[in-house]
């Protein structure tokens, strides 16, 4: 065991449900480490009986906690906070061990949940809603919101506690409670942090189940949860397969639903672009955690006349990315989570060869004793057109393309006029999250974050597609699912608007005029 588990009250074996109680009886669940592919430890999973004891527990917590001021609901989210401060190395060292990121992005995550709770506490007292003129007199008419429910949390495993933070902590504060469906492959982030927030409630007198926690199959636990009336927003977080079949299935009792799905990320680099900013971007953003995030950078849409340029620099900056264990200081890039996922890489990069694209750097597996478990891969940098099927299509794997566009004889002014093409390219895959351009040149900028520019809910100008920040909404367009998380007003979808109108007079004018009776 490592000594960082025992601070995080991570045990050998685990428990696998939380609802002001620990509980599990159902199937066993072992936790594999993508490091060197050994067992970390094991989590007893929750059966559908247990689910629902669970449930019924987080929905009479938030019966209480509703009633709780919402300040007060934001000092205890504050102090959440601070107790994250206090364990951000060793909760950044368990994301690192389950999920395979580096040690500084594992950290980094554990900073995201860091902030947002400090985000969420301020918001704690801005719960604002609008007073409107009512067109009947001595009427006043105003809108106010109130707390929702129990919101379900679905997480991945890219980012095994952030995703919960970013919900959790809005949602605490709006009132809620909530009950989170880790990923199966980082549930020990989930229980070491559930822990870590029931030990902020009980020091606070606080119903801990206002936190709960069901790890489970999807196939029997992940469907009561979509299914469950007692649950009015599920905020789930995956694959564009799986948003498909949540929206469809908490649709269809017209429930409320937070998708943030696929991303199909894309930079364009313009001849104007400083290219030393914009390798390091791209860098980050097609590299950084393996090339698993939904925000990853997948296609870089460089204008022709420096596309030589762009490749040979990029060819040389994945020559010295350093692979290998992410806990080891210096390691930029760790492994990727399963060995189906390294198997689905192969597969990609057969397609890219199929389609008639060209392999220019990298995508072998990694052997030897540098790389134990089989994880470990080389990224990959290729030619494609953005019209290949594998192209239109997100492989969660380091896997970079490249596509020109634009007259390879084109002077920097003269390919303003060309940009128009590149955004077209950008937009004309099925996926809508993150995106950004590289240029020096402000009707490039504008035209590429205006109308008729990005399509994506991120769009952004001389920085990467990987790094969005606590302050602005999270979330993207089309098969994204157009879900947004985590800052600006987000908080909106947690809570149900409700608009009052206050009669102060003494008779009874109906609304648009309408004479009814004497």
């Amino acid at each position: 065991m490592y000594d960082f588990l025992k601070k995080l009250g991570v045990d050998k074996d685990n428990l696998g449900g939380f609802g002001g109680e620990w509980l599990g009886s159902g199937p066993t669940l072992d936790v594999i480490t993508p490091i060197d592919g050994s067992k970390i430890g094991t989590v007893r999973q929750v059966t559908e009986a247990e689910y629902d004891k669970i449930v019924a527990r987080a929905h009479e917590a938030f019966v209480n906690w509703r009633m709780v001021p919402a300040p007060k609901r934001g000092e205890l989210v504050r102090q959440l906070g601070v107790r994250l401060r206090e364990v951000k190395q060793e909760l950044g060292a368990l994301v690192t061990l389950e999920m395979g990121k580096i040690r500084a992005e594992g950290e980094g995550e554990v900073q995201e949940m860091i902030d947002i709770c400090d985000f969420a506490c301020g918001l704690s007292r801005q719960l604002y809603g609008l007073t409107m003129h009512s067109e009947r007199p001595r009427h006043r008419m105003y809108e106010q919101w109130h707390p929702l429910g129990v919101v379900g949390v679905i997480s991945a495993f890219n980012f095994p506690v952030a995703v919960w933070a970013w919900n959790s902590a809005l949602a605490a504060a709006c009132g809620d409670s909530t009950l989170w469906k880790p990923a199966s492959k980082t549930p020990l982030t989930a229980i070491a942090t559930t822990k870590i927030a029931a030990e902020v409630c009980k020091a606070n007198g606080v119903d801990p189940a206002i936190f709960s926690l069901a790890i489970g199959k999807g196939s029997t636990v992940g469907e009561r949860l979509l299914h469950d009336k007692r649950v009015p927003l599920v905020s789930a977080t995956g694959s564009c397969q799986m948003g498909y079949r949540v929206g469809a299935v908490v649709g269809q009792r017209l429930g409320r639903t937070i998708l943030e799905l696929g991303g199909n990320n894309a930079i364009i680099v313009t001849p104007s672009a400083r290219l030393s900013m914009t390798v390091r971007a791209i860098l980050f953003g097609a590299v950084g955690t393996a090339g698993q995030r939904c925000t990853s950078t997948r296609r870089i849409i460089v204008h022709n006349s420096l596309r030589d340029e762009l490749v040979e620099r990029l060819l040389k900056a994945y020559a010295t990315v350093p692979i290998g264990n992410p806990l080891k200081e210096g390691t930029l890039m760790g492994p990727l989570v399963t060995l189906d996922a390294v198997e689905a890489m192969q597969q990609a990069i057969g397609r890219i060869k199929q389609e008639g694209g060209e392999v220019l750097y990298g995508g072998e597996k990694l052997s030897g004793a540098d790389y134990p478990g089989g994880h470990y891969v080389k990224p990959c940098i290729a030619v494609a057109e953005n019209e290949f099927k594998i192209v239109q299509d997100e492989t969660f794997a380091p896997i970079l393309y490249i596509i020109g566009y634009g007259n390879a004889k084109s002077t920097p002014q003269a390919a303003v006029d060309e940009i128009g093409e590149a955004i077209a390219l950008h937009n004309a895959v099925p996926q809508g999250l993150s995106s950004a351009i590289f240029t020096q040149y402000v009707l490039e900028a504008e035209a590429f974050l205006g109308h008729i520019g990005s399509d994506c809910g991120i769009a952004n100008v001389n920085i990467g597609t990987s790094g969005a920040e606590i302050g602005g909404a999270f979330g993207g367009e089309k098969e994204t699912g157009g879900g947004r998380e985590s800052g600006s007003d987000a908080w909106k979808a947690y809570m149900r608007r409700q608009t009052n109108t206050i009669n102060w007079g003494t008779e009874l004018p109906l609304a648009q005029g309408i004479k009814f009776g004497d």
